[in-house]
């Protein structure tokens, strides 16, 4: 049996805004962006690179049910992470777009690694695996 992870459904205010954060400030790529009527889309953005992996489903909120998880879907734990080969670099690059990061970066027995929050306040943790 092969099996991937392809995709992670962010719940999000508003496509347009998502997406301009995911392409703009995490510098992802936007893969797909599909009209699919009733006011919904298949947007799907991925982190730059060669081995990029699982993507990001956009999903708008509709419900009010999903509208109260908008940036809650970790229940305020770091539940997505975005490993680099260049901490630094990237640390930096992210912090001149203005992304906010709830801590100063720090060397871990696993690597170095900071926790940020994307526009919604989900937690992610940029790191760079030892070894990478």
């Amino acid at each position: 049996m092969k099996q991937r992870l392809a995709h992670i459904t962010v719940l999000v205010r508003t496509y347009d805004e998502a997406i301009d954060f995911y392409t703009n400030v995490l510098g992802f790529a936007l893969a797909a962006d599909a009209d699919l009527g009733g006011g919904k889309r298949w947007v799907v953005v991925v982190p730059q690179g060669p081995t990029a992996g699982c993507g990001l489903l956009l999903a708008e909120a509709h419900t009010e049910a999903e509208k109260r998880t908008v940036g809650q879907q970790g229940g305020g734990r770091v539940w997505l992470f975005l490993h680099t080969d260049d901490f630094w670099r990237d640390y930096s690059v992210l912090q001149a777009r203005g992304l906010r990061f709830l801590e100063a970066p720090r060397a871990e027995p696993y690597g170095h690694v900071a926790v940020f929050e994307d526009i919604y306040g989900n937690r992610w943790d940029l790191l760079e695996p030892l070894g990478s």
